[in-house]
């Protein structure tokens, strides 16, 4: 993952090199050797994700983004594309985010389920007449929610969209049930790391998964990223709200194209590529 970038461009080394410092551990050797299994550990995916995407962005002169967006994860390397935060800082955040959340899952084990085919209301509806915990954790795309909650709560859920006309109802093979109030220890955690870092004034607006609404505002910029891990996110009225701002043209960052996917089914008019 990232070999090729790491030994063809000499900034992106020196970024790799100086996430590896930071983080205290040769992230880069799980990166290019190591298994599926390696890859998977949450102090590895997370940070492995974003040292990947941002370095991508950073080492093309070209990319000069009119508004940026990520998924989840995403929105760090986002706000780095941006200006607002620089690699080392968005880095330690990442590291603290995925360490946090690891712990919040240990505390209450979880899970999540992508439901396709049916309409976000009515599985809004479902999860809310459920005892257990189980809220719609990501609006993907039209026909693609993926709902988060305890293990039970999932389990049921799934039997009652299929009952009400689901297509699928996948579980995720996930550590936790993100994006939902059983990640409230980590939002808090996050919350204080997120206080104490310097974020500059953007380049242009990062439209956050929370409200899905264009922000270039330091203060509102933070709090959304702290309440993200608890609240869904809203990545169909992000894009919506960027093609309504103009946005003719969504540029991926990083491995693989699925946002690319996502955003030509929500946005079939505009074009999309990747970097």
């Amino acid at each position: 993952m990232g070999k090729d970038l790491y030994q063809s461009n000499a900034k992106a080394k020196m970024l790799f090199d100086q996430a590896n410092d930071i983080l205290g551990f040769s992230i880069t050797e799980s990166m290019f050797n190591g298994t599926a299994e390696d890859l998977k550990q949450t102090r590895v995916t997370q940070p492995a994700i974003f040292i990947h995407s941002v370095s991508v962005a950073l080492v093309n002169d070209s990319f000069n983004p009119d508004m940026v967006a990520g998924h989840s994860l995403g929105e760090f390397s986002a706000l780095v594309a941006n200006k607002t935060l620089s690699f080392d800082d968005a880095l330690r955040l990442v590291y603290k985010r995925a360490m946090a959340m690891q712990r919040a899952c240990e505390v209450n084990p979880s899970t999540m389920a992508a439901i396709l085919g049916l309409d976000d209301k009515i599985v809004e509806e479902i999860c809310a007449s459920i005892p257990e915990v189980v809220v719609a954790a990501n609006y993907n795309c039209p026909g693609q929610l993926v709902i988060s909650g305890s293990m039970k709560g999932i389990e049921v859920a799934c039997e009652k969209l299929k009952a009400a006309g689901a297509k699928r109802a996948l579980p995720l093979p996930v550590g936790g049930a993100f994006h939902s109030p059983l990640m409230e220890p980590a939002r808090q955690e996050l919350g204080e790391a997120i206080a104490a870092t310097h974020f500059s004034q953007p380049i242009c607006p990062v439209y956050q998964n929370v409200n899905a609404l264009p922000s270039t505002d330091i203060n509102a910029i933070k709090k959304n990223l702290v309440d993200q891990l608890t609240a869904p996110v809203r990545w169909t009225q992000s894009v919506q709200n960027m093609v309504k701002d103009g946005a003719k043209t969504f540029t991926e960052c990083g491995p693989g194209k699925v946002l690319q996917g996502l955003v030509k089914k929500i946005a079939p008019e505009v074009e999309v590529m990747s970097l």
